[in-house]
């Protein structure tokens, strides 16, 4: 069991509908020290890319992101979930349909912030059935930049999306994959890697 796996089964918590909840920890309060493990981890799984960028989506990536940025020495750039003011000039748009939030969103990067040369690492805190991942993957695609990996902290393996991103040809690497999960009992398995 990896470090991701045991502080899962230590703190979080499985409610009804296949929802893993790690809000002590991850996407609401953050372990700082967590944080900087997982971020040393993605880097050391994905050291020999030629990294110039790390992508993610707002809210909860950027925290599993920050870290992964900064062991790489790049700059971290987040789609948003809606346009502001302050958001000027063309964009990338993509679709995202959330899987935890049950409804759609349009995320934006602004084109100033990807380019033909960026070669990206995608992060995100989970992966559900896949939809995020492959709306930033669009919007790498868009900026005919080059996607050199996604790496999730936390796959639902029991859900598809983990299946579709691997058939795109992309290495996806999780730190944690939950094979099952139970409600009533709180059990979590996790998937050999």
């Amino acid at each position: 069991m990896n470090f991701l796996e045991e502080r899962i089964v230590k703190d979080g918590i499985v409610k009804p509908g296949n929802v893993l909840k790690v809000d002590s920890f991850l996407n609401h309060q953050m372990d700082i020290a967590l944080m900087d493990e997982i971020g040393k981890e993605f880097h050391r799984r994905f050291k020999d890319k030629p990294i110039t960028k790390v992508l993610t989506i707002e809210a909860s990536g950027i925290a599993i992101a920050y870290p992964v940025a900064r062991e790489f020495g790049v700059p971290l750039v987040f789609a948003k979930k809606s346009k502001s003011i302050n958001i000027e000039g063309e964009m990338y748009v993509a679709e995202v349909e959330s899987f935890t939030h049950k409804n759609v969103n349009q995320v934006i990067v602004s084109k100033k912030f990807l380019s033909p040369e960026d070669h990206v690492l995608i992060i995100d805190d989970f992966l559900a059935n896949g939809c995020a991942l492959q709306g930033l993957i669009s919007i790498v695609e868009s900026a005919e930049a080059t996607v050199e990996g996604l790496g999730i902290a936390i796959e639902k393996g029991f859900q598809d999306g983990g299946w579709r991103i691997r058939n795109l040809g992309y290495q996806l690497e999780s730190l944690a994959i939950v094979e099952s999960m139970d409600a009533e009992t709180g059990a979590i398995e996790f998937r050999e890697q």
